[in-house]
């Protein structure tokens, strides 16, 4: 059998996880034409074909599918040589790419990737604040904040912290609308929350439990968008205390009512939660939330700490 170049396996691996050439190519740093060069020489060098080439992408064969094992097994080896055996300095270099909630993402996590930034200068931190859930399977990100532990899969999980959301709206609303004295009296305001069917977790679908039946008439898939909305006038909006205390323009609405509590979860895949780079973000994160638990529960102003600009309009 000709011999194959182990470094084709990278190429593998990218788009074996994307589907796509040119999502692979952007991962790697390459084209798409080296992407699609190397996966070829892999194929040709292993007498096989690895990958179902169509319109809508590549989806792996039954020995693409077998290859997938034993290249990730070869990946998670190849990381613990550098993390054990490349020294402190080569092991905390490297990029790290992080998946949170656009909430936490956004407002608690990013000011404090400074200090982050300034303890591990040899690190690429990559942040996505986005509302999604990540596939860590697929190494979409190395490190993941989720609102619930996973169901299934190779994955390391730990409890965050708890956190605590709240109704707020804009005085000026408040005041040209009905007044709320109960959660039933939110059927005669506009409400703000998120597309019905772009909510990529159970956990929030947080209306039902204000008052049963309760529904957004301006909706957004993103939790700052409607933080915004609220503030510029919008509506009633179900907002993380962390997000809202600190911001003059919100006014709590029914606090001694309505009080609803998630958490954060941290994941990591099993194969990388030993690297010394993954291992320095992780301990970071469960650091920052620990001594933040009073902010994220609504105990303290987010004044604590830096805030994002909000921009209207």
């Amino acid at each position: 059998m000709e011999r194959f170049d182990w470094d084709d396996l990278r190429f593998f691996l990218a788009v074996a996880r994307s589907g796509r050439l040119t999502a692979a190519a952007r991962r790697l740093g390459a084209d798409h034409a080296t992407v699609s060069r190397r996966i070829t020489s892999l194929e040709e060098a292993l007498k096989a074909k690895l990958f179902e080439r169509r319109p809508q992408g590549y989806t792996l064969t039954a020995h693409g599918e077998r290859l997938l094992a034993k290249a990730e097994s070869m990946e998670t080896e190849a990381l613990a040589i550098q993390s054990d055996i490349g020294g402190a300095d080569m092991a905390l270099a490297g990029t790290v790419r992080i998946g949170a909630p656009d909430g936490f993402g956004t407002t608690f996590l990013a000011p404090r990737l400074a200090k982050l930034a300034g303890a591990y200068p040899g690190l690429e931190i990559q942040l996505i604040a986005m509302p999604r859930l990540l596939s860590l399977s697929k190494r979409e990100a190395d490190v993941a904040i989720t609102l619930a532990p996973p169901k299934e899969g190779k994955v390391v999980a730990r409890k965050l912290s708890d956190y605590r959301l709240g109704l707020y709206a804009a005085r000026e609303y408040l005041d040209a609308m009905p007044k709320v004295e109960k959660p039933e009296d939110l059927f005669d305001h506009r409400i703000v929350g998120y597309i019905d069917d772009l909510i990529f977790t159970p956990e929030l679908d947080y209306l039902d439990e204000v008052a049963k039946g309760l529904r957004a008439q301006v909706q957004s898939s993103s939790v700052l968008a409607q933080m915004n909305a609220v503030v510029a006038g919008a509506g009633i909006g179900v907002i993380h205390h962390f997000m809202a205390e600190g911001e003059p323009r919100l006014v709590p609405v029914l606090p001694e009512t309505v009080s609803i509590t998630r958490s954060f979860w941290l994941l990591v895949h099993a194969d990388l939660k030993d690297v010394a780079r993954v291992r320095a973000i992780v301990d970071f994160v469960v650091r920052e939330a620990k001594a933040s638990r009073a902010l994220l529960m609504g105990e303290q102003p987010a004044a604590a700490a830096p805030r994002p600009a909000l921009v209207e309009g």
